[in-house]
């Protein structure tokens, strides 16, 4: 059955509008056009940011508990709309209903953790007496909202990640201009709605839709954009980074992300939640397991147990419960994964599991004997492919997974704490995840990385104090009244 095409509108400054030219977004699973979306024009985009610097301007001190009933009234909004909007995210994307169903729920949990850190932007007092000639001093450091914030958000999780610029930039009171991913544009909008019927102040909002390389320069260019969150690829990173000028810049650009299993882990949840890790969302993730280390002990059981767990996923239709993995984004990143499979066969690579494509649909593939040189070992491979390789001890495994240009996070699984604090001090990433996957994450906790994997921290909180400023008040006390 032909699925009835939508037409949508885009949020300009408070204003739902048409355009004049539009893009097809289309359902990856069968490549039908479920909608047209406007593409925005460089005019758009400038008149976006006018209007909320303006906006900005009239409304720098909008009250804290005002923030916290916008934000509170959205989540309640995407709560009443909760299948609406799990349907938009599986349709429009790769993931499953049932993933879908956990990223509306992430998404209302991301928004009222904004709702509750705002009431937490705090300064703090500072004891200026500490210097010898300033016992008459008193004062404080409080922090302020910057002003126009841009943000820039990719298809993988096309809900929950606009969330997180949009509830910190609103709970630190600063407008937000959202630039979803063309691929995705629906859920962006779909939340954007929510918080226009919760009533975010005009000007407050645009979610801009269109062609990144038309209107994602005006965005990060401006000299009004105090600051731009990315969340994306890397040599877009790059390029946005060389582009923005002088302001804040906050990027999480991906990564490659190990797994450690020691011969002491318990290895029934070591490839519970390493297959999980590796295949949810097709792989197309950015803390998803991508290589695993297994000392050598534990290694054919483990590999022989991860075969036959990856071999029971089901693999089809993404909008029934009983599907564990859908298609990739797009059939032309599902060729590439299959590319990146055929090189690293062509270098040695054996396929233990998968290894075949049929449209945008990749088969969970696992990989052994990879060489280190090779692309699918070194780059993030974004796609539902894992390598696993046999390593002697502890050390030799966090060498090997430090051997890449990314540091986002890793696992490791062991009963033994020397190993587990030697891996936390050891593994160059910014997050560490004890007897758990590399794919761990809750919305509150600091997300970020090193070296190729980005700049600053996420996490609602750690995203608030990256989107304000500090501002330091001292008092100098002329008259002191005696008793």
């Amino acid at each position: 059955m032909q699925t009835k095409v939508r037409r949508e509108q885009m949020l300009i400054a408070g204003d739902w509008i048409y355009a004049e030219k539009t893009f097809q977004v289309k359902d990856p699973q069968n490549n039908q056009v479920i909608a047209n979306v406007p593409s925005a024009s460089v005019e758009d985009m400038i008149y976006a940011i006018e209007q909320a610097e303006s906006a900005f301007r009239h409304l720098s001190s909008w009250p804290t508990h005002e923030r916290i009933l916008v934000l509170n009234l959205a989540a309640d909004y995407i709560e009443e709309y909760f299948e609406m909007f799990s349907e938009t995210i599986a349709t429009e994307g790769s993931k499953t209903i049932t993933e879908a169903r956990g990223e509306v729920k992430r998404t209302i949990q991301t928004i009222r953790i904004s709702a509750e850190e705002a009431r937490r932007l705090k300064g703090e007092t500072i004891n200026f007496d500490q210097k010898e000639g300033s016992e008459n001093r008193v004062g404080y450091e409080y922090r302020f909202p910057i002003g126009v914030i841009g943000a820039i958000t990719p298809f993988n999780d096309p809900l929950n990640l606009v969330a997180h610029k949009i509830g910190p930039a609103l709970a630190a009171g600063n407008p937000v201009i959202i630039k979803p991913a063309s691929m995705t544009p629906l859920s962006a909008l779909l939340l954007a709605k929510a918080f226009t019927h919760a009533g975010v102040p005009k000007g407050f909002l645009s979610v801009i839709t269109g062609a990144g390389r038309e209107i994602g320069e005006p965005l990060v260019t401006s000299k009004a954009v105090k600051m731009i969150t990315f969340t994306g690829g890397i040599s877009a990173g790059e390029k946005i980074a060389k582009q923005a000028g002088i302001k804040k810049i906050s990027m999480e650009l991906g990564s490659n992300s190990p797994v450690i299993v020691l011969k002491d882990a318990c290895l029934s949840e070591a490839v519970s939640s390493s297959v999980s890790g590796a295949f949810a969302a097709a792989g197309q993730n950015c803390i998803g397991v991508q290589r695993i280390f297994v000392e050598s002990p534990v290694y054919n059981d483990f590999l022989q147990s991860f075969i036959e767990r990856t071999q029971e996923l089901q693999v089809g239709d993404k909008m029934s419960e009983w599907t564990d993995m859908g298609p990739m984004i797009h059939e032309k990143e599902a060729i590439r994964v299959e590319e990146w499979i055929q090189e690293a066969v062509y270098e040695g690579a054996v396929i233990e599991a998968g290894g075949n494509r049929d449209g945008a649909f990749v088969e969970p593939t696992v990989l052994t004997n990879v060489s280190h040189e090779s692309k699918i070992y070194k780059e993030e491979i974004f796609g539902p492919v894992v390598i696993i390789e046999s390593v002697t001890e502890l050390q030799e495994a966090v060498k090997l997974a430090n051997d890449v240009d990314y540091g986002l996070q890793a696992g490791i699984f062991t009963k033994n704490v020397d190993h587990a604090f030697y891996a936390i001090q050891h593994l160059h990433v910014g997050g560490v995840m004890v007897n758990d996957s590399s794919d761990y994450r809750i919305d509150e906790m600091p997300f970020g990385g090193v070296k190729g994997s980005g700049l600053g921290r996420e996490g609602v909180r750690h995203a608030m104090k990256e989107m304000s400023d500090q501002k330091v008040v001292c008092f100098k006390i002329t008259n002191m009244l005696g008793a």
